[in-house]
């Protein structure tokens, strides 16, 4: 009998270390994206709007387009004056394959405000789950927005921009050339 105890402990042993094992090597092939890793002209991390009304929009589906991702707020004054230029700058470049997600950082409580705004953008607008976006990092300041343009590829970063606000200029700075291209 001594023998079978001495059997399975080391099946029940590695059926528990199997699963922790499997997990770990996972960990160690694709680690976790944060906002440190990102950079410009490397691959940009994946993320999802779920728009108000429910869609899902991954960038993944938008390769072929170029794509700004704006993250904001109803309480922040800056946002108020991005919000309105970025949608103005999507309607007239919708055309040329430019697509702008928002998301916003508000909670539920505010949610009539940050519809009020949506109604008032040429792009779709939904609330981020958390304070932070995979691979983008913990939304510290905004409004903060990233390019990535039609092949996936990040273009510019807005945590590392002087000026965190996109203007005019550097909507034609960074965006423009990026739409010239087929």
């Amino acid at each position: 009998m001594r023998s079978d105890r001495r059997c399975k402990r080391p099946r029940i042993l590695f059926k528990l270390l199997t699963p922790m094992v499997v997990v770990l090597a996972m960990l160690n092939v694709a680690p976790p994206a944060f906002a440190n890793d990102l950079q410009v002209g490397k691959a940009a991390p994946l993320a999802t709007l779920v728009t108000l009304d429910g869609q899902h929009i991954a960038t993944s589906d938008l390769r072929g387009h170029t794509v700004i991702l704006t993250f904001w707020a109803t309480w922040c004054q800056p946002c108020g004056e991005e919000m309105p230029l970025l949608s103005r700058y999507a309607e007239a470049h919708r055309d040329q394959g430019l697509m702008v997600l928002g998301f916003s950082l508000d909670d539920a409580e505010t949610l009539d405000k940050v519809r009020a705004i949506a109604q008032q953008t040429r792009f779709p607008v939904g609330l981020l789950a958390a304070s932070s976006a995979p691979g983008y990092g913990r939304m510290w300041r905004i409004p903060v927005s990233f390019v990535i343009d039609r092949d996936g590829i990040l273009r510019y970063d807005g945590w590392k921009a002087a000026q965190p606000v996109m203007t005019e200029d550097s909507l034609h700075q960074v965006v423009d050339p990026l739409l010239a291209s087929p």
